[in-house]
């Protein structure tokens, strides 16, 4: 039992291997040597496979070569279909020639299945050894593949072809920084300093958001006598350190400058920006919508918390002074960045902690963009990170719940966020969903393929990128000012020259009139023309003791004009 396209390819190797083979003008027929088969005789006189033009192949080329190696026409229609051209047949695996029997119904024998394996890594196995340059993105793909799979027909010597280098590619649509994007290579990340700029105006929106909010729950917190601090398992048992919270700021400050180290050297540091910066806002801008809905009592008796001092009592003060008022005081929250070492105290804000969020999301990024044999900056982060917590917690600012609200909805966003950036698959199989769920995300992470690698910059070539950077921007004002110069400069001498052109157009049709009056008059007779003399509509230089605006000095001037024999065009210099 076998299916269409197999029993045909059965039946046309039977029928081969049993064809006669004429000799002597047909007079005598002999059976085929098996060792001279047409399947074998048309892999040795079939012309020979320049590995250096493979990864140029379209899907013609790719066409011939499976009619060479005597593919079914299945197989033939298979690859014309999936549209596999020669730089996607160097990076194929064992897997997806298997996903094209099992997943995509391609009614495939097994044995012609193998087949094309062997035939397809015999391919990649010479253009590997044919001397290409380590430049060329497929083929270090195609390199790296070798080391984890084995390549089968590893025989045969290399070719000692020298391959052309790669070609440069055409920038894709979704980068925004076409230039960038090149110069860097394909593998890079364009930095986009647009969609970076987005990003952080998104996250200072949300922090005055923030802080507005936070002046609003501390109108509206609990009096202390009528609600006391709610029982919380870790309070009751922790005593109250009065200088623990400051520690946790410290830890905090020390968490953002070994971060501000990592963006600084970091290659790819606008993409860390926008994710960190998307992700802050993202988490904060829910902790509003949590501690404005429900008002937790005071987690401490020693906390003074009173809903006077932010209430706004002078019945004199109408809904935009109280705005002003509301907005003067979330300044001052927004200013000192919420930290009590700055002098920021309010209360209300307790579900969920924003302290722990900002831990956590710093612990997270460090960890993530930084390689992964420095244990002992990781160790360093992760202990920073608990003992802010455990900071948190020692000085009752917090309870319990907020702490660990926070930690899991932080750590989650930011999980779930590289999840579905680090895997294209993820983010495109899905793709209308994710667009209405994660707008941002969508618009943000359209141009990553993959993982962002930890490659970091010297000093050295930092400095030159800085100056890189500043001589373009240099050049980009020189440009716009010099193109802003020129345009005014071409409007005011477009201006003169239409002013000249209409003096020079009236002067010439009041000496035309003239000529012609003077001849009528004094009875010669003129040539008839059909219309006046050409006129210079370039405009010319003016004599200034005319004034052709004026009826009576253009009349007589006109007169004295008028015995010229021609009106000489003048050009302006």
């Amino acid at each position: 039992m076998c299916d269409g396209e197999i029993c045909e390819l059965v039946s046309q190797q039977q029928a081969g291997q049993a064809a006669p083979q004429r000799m002597n003008g047909g007079e005598e027929e002999m059976p085929q040597d098996p060792s001279t088969s047409p399947k074998q005789s048309s892999r040795v006189t079939k012309d020979p496979v320049e590995p250096c033009e493979v990864a140029q192949w379209g899907l013609d080329e790719v066409q011939n070569w499976a009619t060479m190696e005597n593919f079914s026409d299945t197989l033939k229609r298979c690859l014309q279909f999936e549209q596999i051209d020669g730089e996607v047949l160097l990076i194929l695996t064992e897997d997806d020639v298997r996903a094209l029997r099992y997943k995509s119904d391609y009614r495939f024998s097994f044995g012609e299945l193998k087949k094309f394996c062997v035939s397809l890594f015999r391919l990649q196995r010479l253009v590997k050894l044919s001397g290409a340059p380590p430049d060329d993105a497929v083929l270090n793909d195609l390199s790296q593949k070798s080391n984890s799979q084995p390549l089968v027909g590893s025989g045969g010597a290399s070719s000692s072809c020298a391959c052309p280098p790669a070609q440069p590619l055409d920038c894709p649509s979704y980068v925004s920084d076409c230039e960038t994007y090149l110069r860097m290579g394909r593998g890079s990340v364009a930095p986009e300093y647009f969609k970076t700029a987005m990003s952080l105006g998104y996250s200072f929106v949300v922090t005055w958001i923030t802080s507005f909010v936070m002046v609003i729950v501390h109108e509206r917190v609990p009096d202390m006598k009528r609600y006391p601090p709610l029982p919380d398992i870790f309070l009751d048992n922790v005593p109250h350190i009065p200088w623990a919270f400051n520690m946790c700021e410290i830890t905090g400050s020390l968490l953002f400058t070994i971060w501000l180290f990592v963006l600084i050297f970091h290659k790819y540091r606008m993409v860390l920006l926008r994710r960190f910066f998307a992700l802050a806002g993202t988490v904060f801008l829910l902790r509003c919508v949590t501690m404005l809905i429900t008002s937790l009592s005071v987690p401490g008796t020693h906390l003074q918390c009173n809903q006077k001092d932010f209430a706004i009592d002078d019945a004199n003060v109408d809904m935009f002074g109280a705005l002003v008022m509301r907005m003067t005081r979330a300044y001052r929250i927004w200013s000192g960045l919420g930290m009590s070492i700055q002098g920021v105290r309010t209360c209300g804000d307790y579900m969920f902690s924003g302290h722990t969020v900002a831990l956590t999301l710093l612990n997270f990024f460090i960890t993530e963009y930084t390689p992964r044999n420095l244990y002992f900056l990781h160790t360093l982060t992760w202990l920073l990170n608990m003992f802010g917590i455990f900071f948190i917690l020692a000085a009752h600012e917090h309870y319990s719940i907020d702490v660990f609200v926070a930690f899991y909805i932080t750590s989650r966003l930011f999980l779930y966020y590289h999840t579905l950036a680090n895997n294209r698959a993820l983010m495109q199989s899905d793709s209308n969903r994710t667009r209405i769920w994660f707008p941002m995300f969508s618009y943000f992470e359209s141009s990553v393929q993959g993982i962002v690698p930890n490659d970091f910059d010297t000093p050295g070539s930092l400095i030159d990128g800085l100056i890189d950077q500043l001589l373009k921007a240099k050049d980009l004002m020189m440009g716009g000012a010099y193109r802003y110069w020129m345009e005014r400069h071409l409007s005011s001498k477009s201006s003169m020259h239409m002013f000249a052109a209409e003096s020079d157009r009236f002067l010439q049709s009041r000496v035309y009139n003239l000529r012609q009056t003077a001849s009528s008059t004094s009875g010669m007779a003129t040539p008839p023309t059909a219309e006046p003399p050409p006129q210079n509509l370039n405009g010319g230089v003016r004599d200034i003791s005319l004034d052709p605006y004026s009826s009576s000095a253009s009349e007589a001037s006109a007169q004295t004009l008028a015995q010229v024999p021609l009106l000489r065009e003048k050009k302006v210099l």
